[in-house]
């Protein structure tokens, strides 16, 4: 068995995907399974030339069903003890992943974070950290202190024990964006061993206009965003779990996605007020105790003249999409 299997959906990847797999290559604990998602490009052939190189690169090649289904796809070949999901226009940090390999070779855990870094095109990289989390040990949901507003996991930050995705069935939304935060969201109820190292691995690029994380991009596939928003919501009641610590986080991931979904609509405008309110009464509806726990977000819900300013300076601040 690999110590660790590195997912990489491919869409059209041809002019960055060496960026992901290179870095990869020399490492013999890992298996590489690049899945090609109806690219109309040469990704496929730049993939199968790695697969004839490489013996630990395998290819998927697949009808085009969006990133989760490219996700999906690599799970059900995965064979590493850990997984992980590296976009093809992302690269990881060498000595970084160095560290999580020699980490991950002596320890016993169900999830492993570890710090990202925003490569925003034409500004100074911005390391992510979790200072909420205790480093370099074993550590369960009663050691995480509470989070910050600018801190939550995405799936840059994580690798999941790979059994464990596959116990509970884990399957993505297919032909949707903004799967992802399903991705990390969905398991953590599952998890009881963590381990933060804090090291910048995970370089996660922002520049290319056609980027789904651009502000433009998100306001136009809103709907995508809402609709994986109200799908985190139906998954479970987070205040049902004993552990505090984990209530207390899940609540906080589905503020953030609440956050998200409200500015998106506010920044499209008065035209998009229905779909705010419809957004805040399904999650009455469906909880209204979470919706009473919502506190990020409800600034979100100010008008437009005060919401979407502030919005602007966080933004500048943590330098997201």
């Amino acid at each position: 068995m690999k110590l660790i299997s590195f997912v990489i959906p491919c869409y059209n990847s041809s002019p960055y995907m060496a960026k992901a797999i290179d870095p990869l290559l020399e490492f013999k604990d890992i298996e590489i399974i690049i899945v090609n998602d109806g690219s109309k490009d040469d990704t496929l052939k730049i993939a199968q030339n790695y697969a004839q190189k490489y013996p630990q690169v395998q290819v998927i090649d697949k009808e085009n069903g969006g990133h989760g289904s490219g996700v999906n796809a690599g799970l059900k070949k995965a064979t590493g003890k850990y997984f992980k999901v590296l976009d093809s226009d992302d690269w990881l940090d060498k000595p970084s992943l160095k560290e999580v390999i020699k980490t991950l070779k002596k320890i016993d855990i169900d999830m492993l974070i570890v710090d990202y870094v925003y490569e925003k095109e034409g500004e100074e990289p911005k390391v992510m950290k979790y200072k909420a989390i205790p480093q370099n040990k074993v550590i369960t949901w009663q050691d995480i202190k509470k989070f910050k507003a600018s801190e939550y996991l995405l799936m840059h930050s994580v690798f999941y024990k790979t059994q464990i995705l596959k116990d509970i069935n884990l399957e993505l939304p297919e032909h949707t964006f903004y799967v992802d935060n399903i991705f990390v969201y969905y398991p953590l109820p599952f998890i009881k061993k963590m381990y933060y190292l804090d090291v910048p691995l995970y370089r996660y690029y922002i520049g290319r206009s056609d980027q789904s994380v651009n502000e433009s991009v998100m306001m136009s596939r809103v709907d995508q965003q809402i609709f994986v928003t109200k799908t985190m919501i139906d998954f479970f009641d987070p205040l049902s779990f004993q552990e505090e610590n984990l209530r207390n986080y899940l609540v906080h991931y589905l503020d953030i996605m609440m956050s998200v979904s409200t500015i998106l609509l506010r920044l499209i405008g008065s035209s998009a007020n229905a779909k705010v309110k419809d957004l805040w009464s399904y999650l009455k509806t469906k909880n209204p105790q979470v919706y009473s726990h919502m506190f990020i977000s409800r600034l979100t819900k100010l008008p437009r003249f005060i919401s979407v300013p502030v919005y602007k300076i966080v933004r500048k601040i943590y330098k997201f999409n």
